[in-house]
């Protein structure tokens, strides 16, 4: 792995977002419809926290993916989206490097790494993929 080499060179920028006021149920459709994990939860462009699909799990008591998505919805309606949001996440600028990306991402517990600028804007976001893809794109 190049030591130095800045993160934004495999971070995603096209992120779909979320925004306090939507709909948990609205958070469920984007994972569905875009097959990702990970939504961060901006306020205009600053980043304010993290949706998982591990975080609907736990407020859906069961499989959101698996039961009928009219019923999910209904449940996960009954909680606010910031009630269910991880606030306390692990950011890395866009200035660090791929292996800062790396340690951080091993060293905590998500899969992945919302970049933000000093403002604390989302520019960007790494997931665990985005660095085991770059690690096999390095061995060729």
């Amino acid at each position: 792995m190049k030591r130095n080499e800045p993160v934004t060179h495999i971070m995603s920028t096209a992120v779909v977002t979320a925004h306090p006021g939507n709909r948990l149920s609205e958070v469920h459709a984007m994972l569905r419809k875009h097959k990702i994990h990970h939504v961060p939860v901006v306020s205009g462009r600053r980043f304010i926290g993290l949706l998982t699909s591990s975080d609907l799990l736990r407020v859906s008591w069961g499989d959101p993916y698996s039961h009928d998505p009219r019923e999910i919805d209904a449940l996960l309606d009954t909680q606010e989206l910031r009630a269910v949001m991880q606030e306390d996440v692990k950011t890395i600028l866009p200035t660090a490097s791929i292996r800062e990306a790396a340690q951080a991402l091993a060293d905590g517990s998500f899969h992945c790494l919302p970049v933000v600028d000093a403002d604390g804007n989302l520019v960007g976001l790494v997931t665990s993929t985005d660095m085991i893809r770059y690690m096999v794109a390095e061995e060729n």
